[in-house]
């Protein structure tokens, strides 16, 4: 097998030399050339010729219309590249943070054009995967597939005790062709990186790692099994009236490769026409939005991509859920974090807003908090208030992440899903004419959990924890103390404290720490001489008792020394 390796600290490995070829190839011919030969990639591989470009980049044109070009080749590499890049183009274009939105509009029109896979290829996995014939669990399956994807293509089939279901299964090879993609990918984006400052500054890496641990879920269908059913069970919870279905998994039947779950008889919210559906279905998807939030805000366990095509109207006018590969997983702290953020804006306090964000956010330098807050206020401002059917879904998230951005701060992908999630329900709502108002129904769940959140039972699980951390603290923080220690002797290490240019101020906080002292002493033994004449009856000086003169002529002393000492220069 030929290898390639990099010198870049870190040794890399390609295992596919003609996959490697390939892609620089299609790159070239999309008008990449100049990037490969200023990264020197095309002379990793031996007697690799580098094709004629059919584009030719004009220098005159205008930001936008760069970006917009390079868009449009990016476009076109990853359809000719296939289902990895597709896939990877789709993610990329969700990363308002990171490019611009010249580029992001082109690299969302990219479009899933991977073939199905031919039956046979097909059932003879299922029966590989389940180790036995498809007549032993299946009555039958239809031939032709009801969805076609990136990762796996979805049969329709009946078991036979008679439940009709969908079989999701996993496209041969394809978590090996991903894995090579993405070495392939990562190797070219770090000698991009090594090259151009620009994007270097841009964190692609970053994006591009967040990707392939994102797909790695994804290829995994028990996964999708399990997130499924714990899903499942927390909107038991808050779902009285069984309003979301989410289809029955056969779990004995699934595995890595295969998923077998009910079948959802309803149309997909991307593909209602009907006017009177539509609008019966306001109330229901309303309440639906409010699930989610709670899922998100409360379970810290959501689904994390609910576009048109994953949403069922059925028959009974209930809503059906599918497609649980993608979900988003808040700790408790990031759950506290998000709560906090969502009621900064709620009531307009941006500074607290700014704090929460640089508390959740990555960033090497720290920011100028006062520009960070103007610049949020500036971005947030004019969004607060308006319906959806108001607010542009990408331009809120863009002018949210592109502030950030500015200021060098970027968000960890599990923060960047939830706004992900909150904008693809955005535009679902969009595609339906539903107005409501998303920070309206953020207000009405957030009272709700920030009761959850510092109810009794919640801090009593807190003070737990931080006693059984205190603890484990008050054993280690001696024993370093000590082992410190030694290493200081053994070394004869010394501390020496200079404090240049500072001892004129040293000496007037040690003056001014003195003054307090006498005085609070002063004080003492004064109200001390008060309360033992208190009850006594006094027509003379004698009658003063001899104790009480002691201590206010104390009082005085300490009083005149502090002072004078204070006073010194």
């Amino acid at each position: 097998m030929n290898i390639v390796k990099t010198s870049l600290g870190i040794t890399k490995t390609i295992r596919n030399v003609s996959r490697f070829r390939e892609i620089l190839s299609v790159f070239a011919r999309h008008g990449f050339d100049e990037f490969i030969i200023k990264t020197n990639l095309d002379k990793l591989i031996p007697n690799f010729v580098i094709p004629k470009s059919r584009f030719k980049l004009d220098e005159e044109l205008s930001e936008y219309d760069f970006w917009k070009s390079i868009g449009y080749r990016l476009r076109k590499s990853f359809e000719e590249l296939g289902p990895s890049f597709i896939k990877l183009g789709q993610l990329l274009s969700t990363r308002e943070d990171i490019f611009n939105p010249a580029l992001i509009a082109e690299l969302k029109k990219l479009q899933n054009s991977a073939a199905a896979i031919p039956f046979d290829v097909a059932l003879k996995l299922i029966e590989s995967e389940l180790e036995t014939s498809a007549d032993e669990v299946f009555a039958e399956i239809d031939d032709k597939p009801i969805g076609v994807a990136s990762i796996g293509v979805v049969y329709r089939a009946k078991l036979i005790s008679g439940e009709d279901v969908v079989v999701k299964v996993q496209r041969p090879n394809i978590k090996k062709n991903i894995l090579t993609d993405f070495e392939i990918v990562d190797f070219i984006v770090s000698k991009l990186e090594a090259v151009f400052e620009e994007v270097r500054y841009l964190g692609v890496s970053r994006a591009i790692n967040d990707f392939f641990k994102s797909i790695n879920y994804e290829l995994n269908f028990l996964i999708e099994a399990n997130n499924s059913k714990k899903l499942q069970e927390n909107l038991k919870v808050i779902d009285k009236d069984e309003l979301l279905v989410i289809p029955k998994v056969y779990r004995d039947k699934c595995t890595e490769k295969i998923l077998v779950m009910e079948y959802l008889d309803g149309i997909p919210f991307n593909q209602l026409v009907d006017e009177k559906q539509i609008s019966e279905l306001h109330p229901a998807m309303i309440q639906a939005v409010k699930y989610f939030l709670h899922t998100m805000l409360s379970d810290g366990f959501f689904h994390a991509d609910l576009h048109g095509g994953n949403f069922f109207l059925l028959k009974n006018n209930k809503i059906g859920l599918i497609d649980f590969g993608l979900v988003g997983v808040l700790s408790k702290k990031n759950r506290t974090n998000l709560v906090a953020i969502l009621y900064a804006i709620l009531t307009n306090n941006f500074e607290n807003l700014v704090f929460e964000f640089l508390d959740v956010a990555e960033y090497e330098v720290i920011p100028n908090h006062e520009e960070l807050v103007a610049d949020i206020r500036d971005s947030l401002t004019p969004y607060l208030g308006m319906s959806v059917q108001e607010i542009d879904a990408t331009a809120l998230t863009h002018s949210i992440v592109s502030t950030l951005s500015k200021h060098q701060i970027y968000l960890p992908r599990e923060w960047f899903i939830i706004f992900r999630a909150l904008m693809t329900l955005d535009g679902v709502g969009k595609s339906l004419k539903i107005d409501l108002n998303i920070f309206e129904l953020i207000d009405e769940e957030i009272s709700t959990i920030l009761g959850e959140l510092v109810s009794k039972d919640a801090l009593i699980e807190d003070s737990v924890w931080l006693a059984r951390d205190l603890l484990s603290s008050v054993r280690i923080i001696p024993r370093h103390f000590r082992w410190l220690l030694k290493e200081f002797a053994k070394r004869k290490y010394t501390v020496d404290i200079n404090p240049i240019g500072l001892n004129r101020e040293v000496n007037l906080l040690a003056r001014s720490l003195f003054f307090i002292g006498t005085t609070i002493m002063s004080s003492t033994l004064f109200i001390a001489g008060v309360i033992l004449v208190k009850d006594k009856p006094i027509a003379v000086f004698q009658d003063i008792p001899l104790i009480a003169l002691l201590c206010w002529g104390g009082a005085l002393l300490l009083f005149i020394r502090g002072t004078f000492l204070y006073r010194l220069r």
